[in-house]
Order: C-alpha cells, then sequence, then structure tokens
C-alpha cells in the first residue's frame, strides 16, 4: 500500500447489499466509496440523498480483507477506492488497485453533484 489509510475504511451498501460504487460521467472505470470515518460516511449519504442501507468496514492493513473487496468489485468495472469522497466539492483521494492491494493514490476531484449508483 502506499498510501497511508484509515484504520478502517467504512463502505456503504445499498438494500440488496451491494457495495456502492461512484463512476464519473465519460470515465471508464468506476470506484468504490470508502470513509476513514462513519461520520463522514453518514456526512456523505446526508449531503447526497443517497440511499444506502447499511455500513461494513474493512482493516487496509489486513491483506485478506483488501483482497476480498478488490476481487468483489473488480467484477462491476472497479478500479480504484474513493476515499472521503466530498459530496459538495467532488474532492476525495483516489487509491488506485494493484492486484488484490492498494497502490498509489493521488487527490482527486471530480465534478460534484452526480449520483452514485
Amino acid at each position: 500500500m502506499s498510501a497511508p489509510l484509515a484504520s478502517e475504511i467504512h463502505l456503504l451498501l445499498d438494500s440488496a447489499g451491494a457495495l456502492i460504487v461512484y463512476q464519473e460521467e465519460g470515465a471508464h472505470w468506476a470506484g468504490v466509496l470508502g470513509f476513514s470515518s462513519e461520520a463522514r460516511a453518514r456526512e456523505f449519504v446526508a449531503a447526497s440523498h443517497l440511499e444506502a442501507a447499511e455500513m461494513g468496514a474493512i482493516d487496509p492493513a489486513d491483506p485478506a480483507q483488501v483482497a476480498s473487496l478488490i476481487e468483489a468489485v473488480k467484477r462491476r468495472a472497479v478500479r480504484y477506492l474513493l476515499l472521503d469522497l466530498d459530496w459538495r466539492t467532488g474532492e476525495c483521494l483516489q487509491v488506485e488497485f494493484e492486484g488484490n492491494a492498494f497502490g498509489a493514490a493521488r487527490e482527486h476531484r471530480f465534478n460534484p453533484h452526480q449520483r452514485p449508483r
């Protein structure tokens, strides 16, 4: 893992239990939404009016948990983690997937107010 991440990454799940991902208009790949705290996740849900039914968490230092997350989302054309996406500004940390692990991270800014799927 190239970037220091939080001690837990909180993930949003829809009513069917699927991880919620975000794809910027015109982008080929999507990113799974993750937050460094439960409070940040709840702020995103409130600001975006997203209908997230549940929240789960993984330990980013646990290779098995990270690999399971990446394997689960790669089938959906998801290629990175969007950490702490701010709904109002579009700012977040984009963490690339390298194999079944977290790789390089960079600051990224999306066009705000595009609804996650």
